[in-house]
């Protein structure tokens, strides 16, 4: 895992004065990645988010490339030597401050892009409350299938509809079948709702029939970016068996435009355990390592503006607000671990979303189906209004960041998409 190096260094701060600023999502010891474009030059561009600035890293002389993916297939080594690059570049008093500043570009001047091309994408299922929560509305006796604390639930997403934050969010449609009718209908979703997750993204990859071990696992780890996984709860429970999930997940999954590293986390890192009884992972899914920092002290926030607030001036109000090492059952190690232990090769650009990331308590739940017990109980909002499940012209709004005694807090920006019809 990461060390500490001088780019972590709290004392460190930056000639771009916004960056100093003090709650920043992004000063000099985070530096994400993210792909941007600006008139006249629609090709997307890769830049390092700096306070309100971006640094356009082929302006700057330190990549000779546009695509996301060749940085990210890096070995861990070359991106280090990079990440301390622009870190040098960027701090106070560095000589290359004259040079850098005509590579610097405004972020509200910008148009932000999926981070980079996603070859495959694979949801995971690591909330043990999620899964918990969920299995209690179908089996009250038995929700926790009993392979859940044994092995890392996935399936295979659809890569083609992942859309950058900001991007507004069709309702679907499809087939449902209500309790008490014969046959299915044909409509709109009448359940729509929103995921909180993250989306772990692989640097470089492994070659078919090569596991990763769990040792080598985190240098296969590029970064993290908030992710919303929308999903059509009553199309999903006329269509999810025998196979999954199908309609009911692949029409738009919404990402943060900026990737922080791995290496920018290195701060926030925080030990694995189980909890008392349970079962320890299986020797493949099991280090020395990952059990004393294999998770990350992590804030996740999820905030809701409906049509009726922004008429009326008001801000986005919190839904949920909770801990990543509260509701996370498997570190993002294990993730890739269990991914390739059958040889399966992953690729640089491939997104492992971390599933619904619900806390031990109702006020960190990362679903409305959770908020609302399927819908059963309609969640109040602080004006009044009420959702059992998302409405035209709602904006959802997932925010997450680190912050730490002796570190600099680092944000991950945010994810947002607003429901059309």
């Amino acid at each position: 895992m990461t060390a500490l190096d001088i780019t972590h260094d709290p004392k460190r701060t930056s000639w771009v004065a916004s960056a100093n600023v003090a709650g920043c999502d992004f000063p000099i010891q985070n530096l994400p990645f993210g792909t941007y474009s600006r008139a006249p030059r629609p090709h997307p561009r890769i830049g390092v988010a700096i306070g309100d600035k971006i640094l356009d890293l082929r302006m700057a002389k330190l990549i000779d490339t546009d695509d996301m993916n060749v940085l990210m297939a890096a070995t861990p080594e070359e991106r280090r030597a990079l990440r301390l690059r622009i870190s040098e570049g960027l701090a106070s008093g560095s000589a290359l401050q004259a040079a850098w500043e005509s590579a610097l570009v405004d972020h509200s001047a910008v148009t932000m892009h999926v981070p980079c091309h996603v070859g495959d994408y694979t949801d995971f299922y690591t909330s043990v409350h999620h899964a918990t929560n969920i299995g209690r509305q179908f089996r009250p006796d038995n929700p926790l299938l009993p392979n859940y604390k044994w092995v890392p639930i996935g399936y295979h997403g659809r890569a083609s509809s992942i859309i950058v934050s900001g991007t507004p969010v069709k309702r679907p449609q499809g087939q449902t079948k209500a309790p008490d009718a014969a046959e299915p209908s044909f409509g709109p979703c009448k359940r729509l709702d929103y995921e909180l997750e993250l989306a772990w993204f692989i640097g470089q990859g492994n070659a078919l029939g090569a596991p990763v071990g769990i040792d080598a696992a985190e240098q296969h780890l590029f970064g993290v970016a908030l992710f919303n996984d929308w999903s059509a709860r009553d199309i999903q429970a006329w269509e999810y068996q025998p196979l999954g999930p199908f309609l009911s997940k692949n029409f738009g999954s919404t990402v943060s435009p900026w990737i922080v590293t791995m290496e920018a986390l290195a701060p926030f890192r925080a030990p694995f355990t189980r909890p008392e009884g349970d079962p320890q992972p299986l020797p493949y899914l099991d280090s020395a390592d990952n059990r004393a920092q294999g998770h990350v002290d992590m804030t996740l926030e999820v905030l809701i503006q409906t049509a009726k607030m922004r008429a009326d001036g008001q801000a986005p109000a919190r839904l949920t607000l909770g801990k990543l090492k509260d509701a996370a059952y498997w570190t993002p190690a294990q993730l890739v671990a269990h991914h390739t232990v059958n040889g399966c090769n992953l690729q640089a650009g491939d997104l492992l979303g971390s599933g619904t990331l619900s806390g031990p308590t109702m006020d960190a739940a990362g679903s409305f189906t959770e908020l609302s017990v399927g819908g059963k109980q309609p969640f109040t909002l602080p004006n009044g209004e009420q959702r059992t499940f998302l409405q035209d012209g709602d904006t959802l709004i997932l925010r997450g960041w680190c912050e730490r005694e002796g570190a600099v807090r680092i944000g991950l920006g945010e994810a947002s998409g607003t429901v059309v019809a």
